[in-house]
């Protein structure tokens, strides 16, 4: 897994749900990005000690809603390498 591009999909997943007005918990991240619920919550914990989301409400910050917009334009990094296909010899 992408480690360094994980805190960009948490943040946009975070947006996109307070943006159509759904409200977001660790499960509902969880399960978006099917990735561990450990990982998520230490990204969450950093991004609310860097200002972009408030915890206790799981919503962006002002600032963290402006810089998940402007996530929202860009390609993001995959946050699993594409799996190779397996040749069989016959």
């Amino acid at each position: 897994m992408n480690t360094q591009a994980l805190p960009a999909h948490v943040l946009l997943a975070l947006v996109r749900a307070h943006s159509e007005g759904r409200s977001a918990s660790l499960e509902t991240i969880v399960d978006e990005l099917k990735v561990r619920r450990t990982d998520v919550r230490g990204i969450l914990s950093a991004l609310h000690h860097e200002g972009f989301v408030d915890v206790l409400r799981m919503r962006p910050t002002l600032a963290g809603f402006a810089l998940g917009r402007s996530l929202a334009c860009v390609e993001l990094p995959a946050l699993r390498r594409p799996k190779l296909a397996v040749v069989r010899a016959a």
